[in-house]
Parts: C-alpha cells; structure tokens; sequence
C-alpha cells in the first residue's frame, strides 16, 4: 500500500531554524520542495543562501571516527557543540605532530634503504669503502656484467686487461663486482669491459668500514627506524582509543548539524523591515504530520500549517511504499517497471501473490519446493535479499504444487496426487479435440488475470478522476465488457452449453466494440475538454481507427493464449525430471542417487531461474501494461540526505 502524505509549511524566526530542526523536524521525515518554487505568488522571498560552517570540520570527524576500532559496538558519548569542535581541533593538532615526525622518519628511512640496496650487491669485499673511493694511482669501477659476458671476460680478455676484478655477488643473470686498473689505462680497461656489456653502479660517499660493516650498520639503523614508526602508529592508536566515545560522539553532533544546516537550500526567508522569517515545504506521511503538528503546537516560534491542495508546482506527492513484511521482498519487482505514482494502487500484494502462484504451478514439486522455500528464507533472513524472500514465497507455492500433483523430487509414485498428473491429466473440448487439462486452465486463469487488472485500470482511472479513461478505452470500461463478454461466450462453448440471449450478448459486444473505436471524440464528449472532438479528417479517423482495432484484437487473443507457457512449464518440468530418473536408473530398479541429487540440483538452478523470468514476464508485459504506469517519484528523508 501507498502511505497516505500531507504537505506541510513550516515557518519561523530565521534565527531559530536550527533549534527547530534539531527539537523537533529532525525527529521525523520529511520530503521538502524547494519553497521557492512552491511560493512564487509570495512577494518578498528570497532563498536561505548560507554556506555550511561544518563540512570541513565534519570531514575531520568523520575521518577520525574512522580510525575507532569497534566503533559498531561502541556508544558515543554525549557532547556539546563546543567541545566537538574543540575535541577535532585537539585531536587534528596532535596527530599532524605524529603525522610529521613519522614523515620525517619515513624520508630517512627511504635514504638509508636507498644506500642499503646500492651495497648490497658488493657486502662479500673485504675493503674499507672509504679507502676504496681514496685512491688515486687506481681507478675502480663498481657494477654488473651479465653471466655469459663474465665467462668470455674470463677466458679471453682478463688476462692481458690489465686489470683486477674482485668478485662479490650473484643471481641468476649478473655477476657482481669491482674492477681495479691504474690511472694511465682505464681509459682502455673500461673499453674492454664495456665491450662485455658492463653495467657502472655508482656507490655515495656515505660508507663506514666495510660494505658488510656498513650494511649491517643500516640494517640496524633500519630496525631501530621500523620501532619508531611503530611507536608511533602506537601513540596515534592510543591518542584515538583514549577518546573514542566521544570522537564518535562528536561526529554525530557535527553531522546532525551539517545535515539540519543542509536544508537552508530548500529554505526561503521573507524580506521584511522587520525580523526575517524562513519558511519550509515538504511532505510527511499522515501519521508523522499529525505527530510533528501536535508536538510544535505548543512552542509559539514553529508554526506548522497543513496546505490542503498540495504543491503548487504541479509535482505529485512522493511515493512511499509500506507493505506486510512477507510481501515486501516483492516491492524489487515493481520497482524495476516503475515505482507507483501516488494517485495508482501499489501492486506489491497482487504481484507477490500472482507470481508466487504462477511460479508454484509451473515449478510443482514438494521437494524442491521445501528446499527452495528454506534456502531462500535462510538467505533472506541473514542477508535481508529481497530476491531471496521472493525464492522462499515461491517455495512455499511450490511445494503445494508439488502435492497438487503428486510430484517430490520428480518422484511420482511416492505420494498421490491430490489434483492431477500434468502430463497425463487430459479433457475433450468441442471442436477441438483431446487436451491437456492444465493447458486449458492456465489458459482460463490468465484470462481470469487479464479481467481483474482491467479491473484495477477502472480503479485507478476513478482514483485520477479521469472519466474518458474509466469508460473508454481497451482496458477501461468498454474493453472489460468486450473481453468479459467474450470469455463468457467462449466458457459456454467448450463447456457444451448454450448461449443464452446471443442477440443481445451480440449487441453489447458491438456497443463496447464501438465505445472502444470512438474512445477518443467520447473521452473528450465526457470530460467537457475544449476543440475539436476528431482531429483531422473523418476518413483519416476511420483508416487509423479500423487498423488500431484489429491491433486490440489481436493483442487480446496473443495476451490471453501467452498463459498457456504456465501450463507448458508445468508438464515440461515433469517431463525434464522424468528425464533425471531414466538417467539415474530409477525405471530399471538401479538407482543411482548422485545422478538423482545433481539432477534435482540442476533442474532447480536451471528451471528455476527460466520459470522466474517467464513468471515476470507475464507480470510486466500482460498484467502490468494494464493498468500500470509506475511513473511515481520516491519519498526521500531530505534530511539524511542534505549535506
């Protein structure tokens, strides 16, 4: 169902707006319009400009209560505003402190790391550093050379190079070194050993000792280093917890705010000599209207006044679906067509109940039924998944199915069938023959449907006080005659019966036939609406007119026969688990339960995704194009959302 609305006009002193929203609007919800455009006919209006003094400290609040562990369990503490701000101030000035001194350490770290991996490679010399970069009748080269040039190094050049490599380190492509030559010939040394791809690394001037005395020296430094950090992460940790109440506290006080600070953009004030006033529009349910009306009645600087004739913009009343929990998975469905307009029945109930039925009678079985009715009802309580409460509704019709006709776990012969057999269950129908009785049912059924929603189209036609709609139309007044005559006459037939009053049934179909192929010049005949009745010319009326009745036609014969995919699905699925047992063995008396469990698995999975988007189908596009818009907007808080 559709929750009833009320327009409210919330006035006061413009400097009282936030004690007012936070004693008392904040408390309900309320769908505001923007009260400029609602009260343009008001002369000296202007809009509630203000920036929002909170959002850069409530990005700081926010953030630090981020940092609170287990702030789910935790209850904030009560605060003023005053000492939030002063708590976020406190709290920012004493974390950037940490914030730098952990950048200053983590610069230092990266340097010493940065020196570490340039020795690594070269830790096995056994050479002061500082010596090495003194030299000066030598020269010396510190680098790689790939694996294989190192070998042709060795065996062709090393020899008379001149030179002396100390081997220090190696993976799996390079060899590690340095290279000693005198002054007056590196010049050629470092010709040859470019020639065999060698790679120069240079190492700073910011060793001690040996490179593995430097090199653990960093290692140390390091460590000592990653304590600190540690430390620190520490103190930001500790500094957070010691007052994770009433941070948490604090980023409440501050978005209650922020969000009542929000609403100013809705928010108009007079232009007065005398004190400005603000003035709110917005919807709240009924109950919630009378609630806020009573409880502001009282306090002489709120005056709340219910408007009667709505917005003035023309905009309808916000949606706001409210439905018995065991339907209310259903509202996904009719969301995804569309959500109601305010003046349309909400479908929730119809469609739950429809497409659980529907579902049942083509997915009938009692096992697959319970096991689908549990998962999905397991799954929507721990995870509240809509579609999972809509799997355990249909489950529950399933399984009823599955008694109807005696089917569980495709099992046919383990419990009786209290209706009748799908596959087998035959009827003689005059002029056609033998037929499957629950093709002709669900045939009968969806004929049945396709009344009742002209039905609900007549009702929500009455509801917009559309009287061309209520009484002409395809689905109004004429065509629910036209069709309900119809079946009636087709009933008869196939039941052997005689037509009684053919004549005058004949009459009343010519006369619903007509009121249909006039619906427009009547539609504007009835509800007074000036200009022409016809537009264009008579003949050009005629021509559209003939095609667009031959379309209707068509369109209730094609809607009506789509029903008999219910009783396909129905016998198809017997047959399909039918199937599962030949392969299991079941018929030669050589069970093979895998088979019989993955069979039942798959036809679950498979079938039951194909029976659900069929089910669906028939909702939207033979039910709902009935009678349906779903043009409806949404209810929105407009104070969760403000920022």
């Amino acid at each position: 169902m559709i929750e009833k609305m009320k327009f409210l006009s919330i006035t006061g002193p413009k400097g009282d707006i936030d004690r007012m929203v936070t004693k008392y609007l904040s408390r309900y919800e309320i769908h505001l319009e923007n009260a400029m455009t609602e009260l343009e006919d008001v002369p000296d209006l202007k809009p509630f400009v203000q920036s929002n003094p909170y959002k850069g400290i409530l990005e700081s609040a926010e953030s630090y209560a981020a940092l609170v562990v287990n702030a789910g369990s935790m209850v904030p503490e009560e605060i003023s505003l005053d000492d939030a701000i002063s708590l976020v101030g406190e709290i920012r000035r004493r974390l950037t402190a940490l914030d730098e001194e952990k950048q200053a350490l983590a610069g230092d770290m990266e340097k010493k790391k940065k020196l570490l991996r340039a020795i690594e490679p070269y830790r096995s010399l056994p050479v002061d550093i500082r010596t090495v970069l003194g030299f000066e009748i030598l020269s010396f080269r510190f680098g790689r050379l790939p694996a294989q040039d190192f070998e042709r190094l060795k065996e062709y050049v090393y020899e008379d190079s001149n030179s002396i490599f100390l081997r220090c380190s190696e993976d799996e492509a390079y060899i590690y070194g340095v290279y000693f030559a005198p002054n007056r010939i590196c010049h050629k040394v470092d010709a040859i050993y470019s020639s065999m791809h060698f790679e120069r690394m240079f190492i700073p001037d910011a060793y001690e000792g040996t490179p593995e005395e430097s090199a653990r020296a960093l290692e140390k430094e390091l460590a000592e280093a990653e304590k600190k950090a540690a430390a620190i992460d520490r103190k930001r940790a500790a500094l957070i917890e010691e007052d994770a109440a009433r941070i948490l506290g604090a980023r409440d006080k501050i978005r209650n705010l922020s969000d009542n600070f929000g609403i100013r953009k809705m928010a108009a004030i007079t232009v007065t000599k005398h004190e400005p006033f603000y003035i709110l529009c917005g919807w709240m349910t009924e109950s919630d209207a009378k609630a806020f009306q009573a409880e502001t009645k009282k306090d002489d600087k709120v005056i709340c006044v219910e408007i009667s004739h709505g917005v003035k913009s023309g905009k309808q009343p916000p949606t706001r679906l409210k439905n018995p929990a065991i339907f209310r998975p259903y509202e996904m469905y009719v969301k995804m067509y569309g959500l109601p307009s305010y003046q349309e029945m909400d479908p929730t109930v119809f469609v739950a109940i429809t497409y659980s039925f529907i579902f049942g009678v083509m997915f009938g079985d009692l096992g697959q039924g319970l096991c689908l009715f549990v998962g999905g009802l397991l799954l929507y309580l721990k995870k509240k998944i809509p579609l999972a409460g809509i799997i355990a509704l249909a489950g529950v019709f399933s399984s009823f199915f599955g008694l109807m006709f005696g089917s569980i776990f495709g099992f046919e012969d383990l419990i009786p069938a209290l209706w009748l057999r799908p596959r087998e269950a035959m009827m003689a129908l005059p002029g056609i023959g033998s037929i499957n009785v629950i093709m002709v049912t669900a045939v009968v059924f969806g004929m049945g449907l396709i009344l009742l929603t002209m039905v609900f189209h007549i009702l929500n036609a009455v509801r917009r006080k559309d009287r061309g709609d209520i009484l002409f139309g395809t689905n109004a007044l004429t065509g629910l005659v036209f069709y309900g005559g119809v079946v009636y006459a087709i009933l008869l037939i196939f039941s052997g019966k005689t037509i009684p009053a053919a004549w005058l049934l004949a009459i009343v179909l010519a006369a619903a036939v007509l009121g249909m192929f006039l619906k427009e010049p009547l539609a504007k005949l009835v509800t007074g609406e000036p200009g022409p009745k016809i537009e264009g010319s008579i003949g050009m009326f005629i021509v559209q007119g003939f095609f667009e009745m031959f379309e209707v036609m068509l369109s209730y014969f094609s809607n009506s026969l789509s029903f008999v995919r219910i009783g396909a699905f129905a016998v198809s699925h017997a047959a399909m688990m039918s199937v599962v047992l030949q392969l299991s063995g079941f018929e030669s008396g050589n069970t093979n339960w895998v088979v019989v469990v993955l069979g039942n698995l798959f036809v679950m999975g498979m079938e039951g995704l194909i029976v659900g988007i069929q089910v669906l189908r028939l909702e939207f596009y033979e039910m709902f194009s009935r009678f349906y818009s779903g043009d409806g907007r949404p209810f929105i808080n407009s104070l969760k959302k403000s920022k």
